[in-house]
């Protein structure tokens, strides 16, 4: 008869760690749950419930740096760190809207554990790298039932192997964090996204990399399709009735104004220009990090597909050659998500099939519990790198305790 585990402690996640290897099953490991239907369906016995470990540790505003428990809401932390103009640098989304749940309510905007856990990156990640380029340092719990840390409160300590890069992105199947130190950074003053509309994908491309290439220092670079613009609750934006290619660009107003009318002398060339101030910029670029646009159809699939950005254009039109669907680009085309019909099983084929020499990879982020359960959600592995996964997996949960099954089938 499967359980729920609620530990209230750090203490309480290792004793139910160990009883799980005692009693020879396994936890699935989650925090708020905002992310459950991410990965391949559960395999395990019984439900580890983290909520309860929540609450910021420490924090200190002129370090830079917090630590917090892995069960503590990002909502949680954005509130903490607001009085202090201070942010998340890594911009991690908020799925609640994407997996049908209330966006933004404390329970459901997703846990500082689970963002690390699953690696999760916003449109910053072009300027301020991933999250797991965040971590300081780290305890956790392995599948051993072992306590240990790495790192520390330092943004420059680590030597030798870097495990944090190793369990961010792992989905919980190596270890459990138990506490997370990470940097935060100044939030900006002035947020203004330049406008560029009418743009085929593959003019985007090429408007997006002119920005990214310039001295203007962008921290978002993003391009909607007109089915999906017409999506956008920016009036600016679903109005426009075409596509619609953002530049993102933060800071203090001066600075912004003036790399602003530097992109628009850029882009001007490309097509009609506009500019969303503040409010409307974070409306747009939380769509964007949030996936919003694809919250209607919970059932149809969701794809996140990462390949060079002068590739982009080209992979999406593949795939939707052969697919119905819709598609947006960020990360200034490096990064495509694709929304494609609930039932379609050969979809993984389709979408693989489209990288081709390309390169990259397509994880499918969303999709009915039977889709997921019959086909590769993660990339598949070369025979070497999942044979390294295998004993990598072996090495911290060797008897299969934590999230089985999460990532590939078996392991």
């Amino acid at each position: 008869m499967s359980e729920t585990f609620k530990p209230d402690t750090t203490q309480q996640i290792e004793e139910a760690v160990s009883w799980a290897l005692a009693s020879e099953t396994s936890v699935e490991v989650i925090g708020g749950g905002s992310k459950r239907a991410f990965g391949r369906p559960s395999e395990a016995g019984h439900l580890l419930d983290l909520s309860a470990v929540s609450g910021i540790v420490k924090y200190e505003p002129k370090e830079l740096v917090m630590s917090a428990l892995p069960g503590t809401s990002l909502s949680e932390i954005a509130t903490a760190l607001e009085p202090n103009r201070q942010e998340l640098a890594f911009e991690p989304a908020d799925l609640g809207s994407l997996f049908g749940t209330t966006t933004g309510a404390a329970n459901t905007s997703g846990t500082i554990g689970g963002a690390f856990a699953c690696n999760l990156s916003g449109p910053k990640r072009i300027r301020n790298g991933a999250a797991r380029d965040h971590i300081l340092g780290f305890q956790a719990i392995s599948g051993r039932g072992e306590a240990f840390k790495s790192g520390g409160r330092m943004f420059k300590n680590v030597t030798g192997f870097d495990l944090s890069k190793l369990l961010s992105g792992s989905f919980g199947t190596l270890a459990i964090f138990s506490e997370l130190t990470f940097k935060v950074l100044p939030a900006p003053e002035t947020i203004h996204t330049v406008l560029v509309f009418g743009l085929r994908a593959d003019d985007a491309t090429r408007a997006m990399t002119v920005a990214l290439h310039s001295s203007n220092e962008v921290s978002g670079v993003a391009h909607l399709p007109a089915d999906v613009a017409a999506a956008s609750g920016v009036a600016a934006v679903s109005s426009a009735s075409g596509p619609v290619t953002a530049v993102r660009v933060e800071g203090f107003g001066p600075s912004v104004e003036y790399r602003c009318n530097s992109l628009v002398d850029l882009l001007g060339g490309f097509g009609e220009t506009g500019l969303l101030e503040t409010a409307d910029s974070e409306n747009l670029w939380r769509e964007v990090r949030d996936v919003s646009y694809y919250a209607g159809k919970t059932e149809n699939q969701v794809w996140r597909v990462s390949t060079p950005p002068n590739k982009g254009a080209a992979v999406a039109r593949r795939i939707l050659r052969e697919r119905p669907g819709k598609v947006y680009f960020d990360w200034g085309g490096g990064l495509l998500w694709l929304s494609l019909e609930a039932t379609d099983d050969a979809a993984h084929e389709a979408v693989r099939a489209a990288l081709g020499d390309a390169g990259g990879h397509a994880t499918l982020v969303r999709a009915t519990e039977a889709v997921r359960a019959g086909v590769p959600v993660f990339q598949p592995q070369p025979g070497p790198l999942a044979a390294l996964t295998g004993r990598v997996k072996d090495s911290l949960d060797p008897h299969g305790v934590l999230n089985p099954g999460r990532m590939f089938a078996g392991i």
